[in-house]
């Protein structure tokens, strides 16, 4: 179970964010991120747990920052309910989509996994609906992601698969580069991974297979 602890920074301004200190693991049924956020003075800020299943779609995820909170899962596309700092009041919301994304590097992981790539393949355009900070606002976003390439990289616990992809935002077109070994992001756009316990966990991809057929997975 990989343990760790990312450093998080404005991708513009490369202003400090703070750290998310995490942890997480494959299981029979999918995978699992657990995170604590701090600010960069080592405050608390806010939370994640998201868990999805063998196919990548998530089946829980409670996401916390500055006392709001949201709770979503894949039901019809992606359904979740943000509650307020007063908890008076909760907004529902729901879209033909088939993940969340956001600043936390478990998003990544798990749009990988959703999309299931193989390198040198077309690139697979997906919907995702952004959790934005500070306060958690919901957005829907569209990308296409393209794996350039996967190589290994010889460390002292032996053979580490990386995965170098190409993430285009379809708004704007800006391009970031994303790496992940396994379930840990090593580096992306205002993220560092800079400690971390145990080697990645692998998945096998024979356990389930991707949505079928298509590189657009704009209509989920």
């Amino acid at each position: 179970m990989p343990r760790g602890r990312y450093s998080l920074h404005d991708p513009h301004d490369h202003a400090p964010l703070g750290e998310e200190h995490f942890h997480c693991a494959p299981g029979p049924s999918g995978w699992r991120y657990v995170s604590q956020l701090t600010t960069p003075d080592g405050e608390h800020r806010g939370s994640v747990d998201l868990a999805v299943d063998a196919l990548g779609r998530p089946i829980r995820l409670e996401v916390n920052a500055h006392s709001w909170q949201v709770r979503g899962a894949a039901i019809d596309g992606v359904t979740w309910v943000r509650t307020d700092p007063s908890g008076a009041e909760a907004t529902e919301g729901n879209v033909r989509a088939p993940g969340f994304t956001g600043t936390s590097p478990a998003f990544l992981v798990a749009t990988a996994r959703l999309l299931r790539l193989a390198p040198g393949a077309p690139a697979a355009r997906v919907r995702l609906v952004a959790l934005t900070d500070p306060v958690l606002a919901a957005r829907t976003v569209d990308q296409a992601w393209a794996l350039v390439s996967r190589a290994e990289h010889a460390t002292d616990s032996g053979p580490l698969g990386v995965d170098e992809y190409r993430v285009t935002a379809l708004d704007t077109g800006e391009v970031h580069t994303v790496h992940i070994a396994g379930d840990v992001v090593l580096s992306a756009p205002g993220i560092e991974l800079e400690h971390l316990e145990s080697p990645p966990s692998t998945f096998t991809d024979d356990e389930a297979e991707g949505p079928e057929g298509s590189e657009d997975f704009g209509d989920f």
